[in-house]
């Protein structure tokens, strides 16, 4: 009998770390039952790029897909788990490609892609990257980096915890939540995996 495995690899979005400079997301109570309200009802303030998100292409190119317009396909599917951390240069990249092709990859470890490294996985046909970071690139480079990788048509994970995940083949869900004109959105991403 085969059984599936669900690894949680999302952060919680009110206690994960913000990105410098972005606002803190705050859930605000509206009504509760414990005051006499007939039910309770609470309102969402955030960045959409809080917590584990989906960077769409219009976060870094003005003419971009927005969140509602990201191919579903493109976060959903097989994707690769793979270790990693520092910088991570092009000739590395390339040594990874050499053996496999995924079309989605995932990041585990504290890892900054360099520009020389977006540059090799922008040609690679990958439809999503993954990173634990809450940016896939270090302050100084996030624009040039981000324009790469989106402007070939990649979307990013951002803010991942793949703390329970090894390393392998998993099959990713991670949709967008469907928000026209926005640049990122809050994402439930989850690996199965199967075993017999």
């Amino acid at each position: 009998m085969t059984t599936v495995k669900v690894i949680d690899i999302s952060r919680e979005m009110i206690s994960a770390p913000v990105y410098p400079g972005d606002p803190a997301p705050r859930l605000q109570e509206l009504s509760r039952l414990s005051l006499g309200d007939g039910c309770n009802l609470s309102a969402l303030s955030c960045c959409l790029h809080n917590g584990t998100h989906l960077d769409a292409p219009l976060h870094f190119l003005p003419d971009g897909e927005d969140a509602a317009e990201v191919p579903l396909e493109s976060c959903v599917g097989e994707c690769l788990v793979v270790a990693c951390s520092g910088v991570l240069l092009g000739a590395q990249v390339d040594a990874l490609l050499e053996k496999q092709r995924p079309e989605r990859l995932l990041f585990k470890g504290d890892v900054t892609i360099s520009p020389s490294a977006a540059f090799v996985l922008a040609d690679a046909g990958i439809r999503l990257l993954g990173v634990e970071a809450p940016s896939v690139a270090l302050p100084e480079e996030a624009g040039e980096v981000h324009r790469q990788l989106l402007s070939s048509g990649m979307v990013l994970l951002e803010g991942l915890d793949l703390s329970q995940a090894g390393t392998g083949y998993y099959y990713l869900f991670a949709a967008p939540l469907k928000i026209a004109g926005a640049d990122g959105t809050p994402v439930r991403a989850v690996l199965l995996e199967r075993s017999l």
